[in-house]
Order: structure tokens, then sequence, then C-alpha cells
């Protein structure tokens, strides 16, 4: 045990809980402090933000020559707190890496060095496959679902009543942040399965024998998640049915091996 232990040396120190709670303070601190910065750093840029996330639409509409096709707000307040929530979410952006970080910091020290190397890719890997599902969404979905939304909008004319799409900016921003997030979400697949696997509640083996229940999974998680039209809805169960045969890769590297 004594060998075992040098070789895997743990930098963690007895401490009293009111000094565990400082130190939590003090990384709760800095993690509020990177999110204010970032808040503040995405208000003052708040425009360019919300003319970023509102370009799909702008691209779809603009197919249709003629139409004015403006977004409008009905409440006083409804465009200042769009603003505001587009502020937040671009901070939170900003902020996850110091906010990763400082969790870090504040775990790694209570951790075995075998430990920490095994939790690290896994940390690396989190922003990574949320910002490929958050561009999954933005690049893929969005231009197809908004097409699909738009496509029902009617001239009049021959005696039929004209539908014209009037998008609210509280509305859209809602949408927009809904989908990016469950985008992102769902591409942690890989990370979650695999940290299942490193602490043997779920194995490679057993996830390719289920997999095709977990196709079927795939799918419904889209029809929920997706605007409802085939393509968008394939768009995001097929990328996750990728991503679910590369976790029963990487949980048949990270699975406990059996003692021979």
């Amino acid at each position: 045990m004594a060998t075992t232990l040098q070789e895997d040396p743990i930098n963690d120190k007895p401490m009293p809980l009111l000094d565990h709670l400082i130190e939590l303070r003090r990384r709760l601190m800095w993690a509020m402090g990177a999110l204010i910065i970032g808040f503040a750093v995405c208000y003052y840029f708040s425009h360019p933000i919300f003319d970023f996330l509102t370009r799909p639409l702008e691209s779809v509409l603009a197919t249709k020559p003629g139409v004015n096709h403006a977004m409008i707000y009905t409440q006083l307040y409804e465009a200042f707190f769009t603003y505001l929530r587009v502020a937040f979410f671009g901070g939170a952006f900003l902020a996850f890496p110091v906010i990763a970080g400082q969790l870090w910091l504040f775990i790694a020290p209570g951790l075995y060095r075998s430990e920490k190397r095994a939790i690290l890719p896994f940390l690396a890997a989190t922003p990574v496959l949320f910002v490929g599902g958050a561009a999954l969404a933005y690049y893929f979905v969005f231009p197809f679902a908004w097409r699909f939304f738009a496509s029902f909008e009617d001239s009049g004319g021959n005696g039929n009543t004209p539908i014209e799409l009037m998008p609210k900016v509280g509305e859209y921003l809602d949408l927009v942040m809904k989908m990016i997030f469950a985008f992102g979400i769902t591409f942690q697949l890989p990370v979650a399965l695999a940290l299942l696997a490193k602490v043997g509640i779920v194995s490679s083996k057993g996830l390719a024998k289920y997999r095709r229940y977990a196709y079927v999974g795939m799918f419904i998680i889209a029809a929920i998640l997706a605007p409802p039209d085939i393509i968008t809805q394939c768009g995001l169960a097929l990328p996750l049915i990728a991503l679910y045969e590369i976790s029963i890769v990487a949980a048949r590297i990270v699975e406990p091996k059996p003692v021979a």
C-alpha cells in the first residue's frame, strides 16, 4: 500500500471545515467575478451578438424580397431585457473556462495523480463538444428550421387571408438559446458515458449490445429538441448516433480492465 501511495501521491492536506468553506468562497468569488466581467463585455457588444444570433433568420427572410420582416417587441421593456439575456448568454460562454478552472482548482488537491490524469481529458473535451453542438445548431439546424417555419407565410390573394411572419425579439432569443443549450448538452454524451464506464457503471460491451435501442432514443430526443421537420431532426439524431459510437470506443479505452 505504501508503494502505491508513493507512486500515486495526493497533494491534499488536512484542513478544518472552515478552511474548506473559505477556499470554496474564494473560488466562487473568482468565478462570479469572471461572469460579471464577461457580462459587462458582452453587454457592450450585445447589439453585434444579437445581430449574429439573428443572421440565420435574416438570411432566410432575405430570400423574400419586397416584404418587410422587421423584428418587433410588444412591451416597453422587452428589448432591454432581451439584450440583458444576450449579455448573460455571451458572458457565460466567456467565463466558462475560468469557472471550470476554479472548480478544478477546488477539487484537484483532493485527487490522486491517476484520478487527475483520468478526469483532465474529460474536462478538456466538455467545452469543445459544447461548442461543436452549438455550431451544428447555428450553422446547420437554424437555416433549415427557419426556412421551414417561414414557408408558412402567405401573401394573400385569390381570397386568401395574408399571413406574415413578424418575429418578436424576446421569443426568438428564447428559442435560439434553448436550442443552442440543448445541442451543446446532448453533445456531452461521450463525456458522460465515458465517465460512467470509468467508474464501472456501464461497459463498452453493454453499450454495444443495446445500441439499437440507443439509436431509437436518439431519434426520440431529436424529435423533442429539434423543430418539427425531418431534416433538422436527422441533423441532430445522426450526429448523436455518431457520438454514441465514439462513446463506445472511449468507454472501451477508459473502463477498468479485468484482473488476469
